[in-house]
């Protein structure tokens, strides 16, 4: 079996040895190179040719955003970020897979050592699945973070008129690996009348809510964490804070969020299951479900079981994918009724709304 070959790239010789000590401790990779700066790494990575890198993202000499920048334009490969678990190293993050890094792991900022180590399983399973991710080449640099909303006067795309009654519709999405980006890519062009719009993507604690500000200035809709026992509203999204489960209930005629702590499902905490589930039983014909990249089945048969509750789901090809293990699972359980490219999942939506009746009433 071959090896997969990782190169490591932080500031910190610390943090050098235990990830080079973590990554050699597993039967199927080892650790190459560990290098002190991206100048350092560059001749590493032409010397040695790794399937992956870990990068830091406070790097002396260079940035690790401006190495990732220029890595992913002239030689596209997998990356996994290792960030600072505050805001600032958040919104870093967000930017560093915007540029094409495939996930991202959140250092501690003290009790380095016990807190990689704690870690250490999700760090190798990160670099096994970058190992095995679609890696596209970066063609320019993206847009800066302070990009004008869409809300404030930014063109908005022909469409037809959704229908009246679309209060009673919500898109209910579920991603993880390289889900960021998928989750932008369907909510940028939904119009400021869209159905809500509720969202699981796998995130630690710390994230989520510079990712909820990202997209609120990117969007006509208006974008944020989900909160404990508020209405769920047209014209908004929201997302499942990291670490804690997000599902969907009903107080009399309206939809309400529920946000709590209870055990991880699926190993995942958000989980996709936990909120499709929910949507199943509380909104079912009234659905429409969306499932985008990532490793693993989380959310797959409760996906299924909201297309036998009547819902309509779309699920992410595999060309478009960063990794095609959740869309994979959710066709294989019989959930999807089609299967579409990235770019063509928000157009299907928008038409399908467009198509359907005013919305059918549950009974309450």
């Amino acid at each position: 079996m071959n090896k997969i070959r990782v190169v490591v790239v932080d500031d910190s010789a610390l943090v050098r040895s235990l990830l080079t000590e973590i990554i050699n401790r597993q039967p199927d990779m080892q650790c190459v190179g560990a290098a002190s700066d991206p100048l350092v790494a560059r001749e590493m990575i032409r010397e040695l040719n790794p399937d992956v890198i870990t990068l830091d993202v406070e790097m002396p000499r260079m940035d690790g955003l401006e190495f990732l920048s220029r890595l992913m334009r002239l030689r596209p490969m997998p990356v996994v970020m290792v960030s600072t678990l505050t805001e600032q190293g958040a919104e870093i993050t967000l930017r560093a897979l915007e540029m094409g890094a495939v996930d991202f792991v959140a250092k501690p900022r003290i009790g380095v050592t016990s807190g990689l180590n704690e870690l250490s399983g999700d760090i190798v399973e990160k670099i096994r699945v970058a190992a095995k991710a679609h890696v596209r080449r970066l063609a320019a640099a993206p847009a800066p973070a302070a990009t004008p909303s869409l809300s404030a006067g930014g063109p908005e795309a022909p469409r037809r008129p959704l229908p009246r009654m679309s209060t009673e519709k919500v898109i209910c999405i579920g991603a993880s690996t390289g889900g960021t980006e998928a989750i932008r890519e369907v909510l940028a062009p939904m119009p400021a009348d869209a159905p809500a719009i509720v969202i699981t993507q796998h995130m630690p604690p710390g994230f989520t809510t510079s990712f909820a500000t990202r997209l609120n200035g990117l969007c006509r809709i208006r974008v944020q964490e989900a909160v404990h026992g508020q209405r769920i509203l047209p014209g908004h999204a929201y997302i499942a804070p990291g670490g804690r489960h997000f599902h969907i209930d009903r107080s009399g005629s309206n939809y309400v969020a529920v946000v709590d702590d209870s055990e991880p499902v699926n190993r995942h905490r958000p989980s996709v299951e936990v909120l499709f589930r929910s949507a199943a039983r509380v909104i079912g014909p009234n659905a429409i479900g969306i499932m985008l990249t990532g490793m693993g089945a989380d959310g797959a048969q409760a996906m299924r079981e909201m297309k036998d509750a009547g819902s309509y789901n779309f699920v992410q090809d595999e060309a478009s994918c960063v990794v095609f293990g959740m869309p994979r699972m959710a066709i294989q359980a019989g959930a999807a009724h089609e299967i579409l490219p990235l770019r063509q999942i928000a157009p299907a939506v928008l038409a399908r709304l467009a198509d359907s009746p005013a919305g059918v009433r549950h009974r309450i």
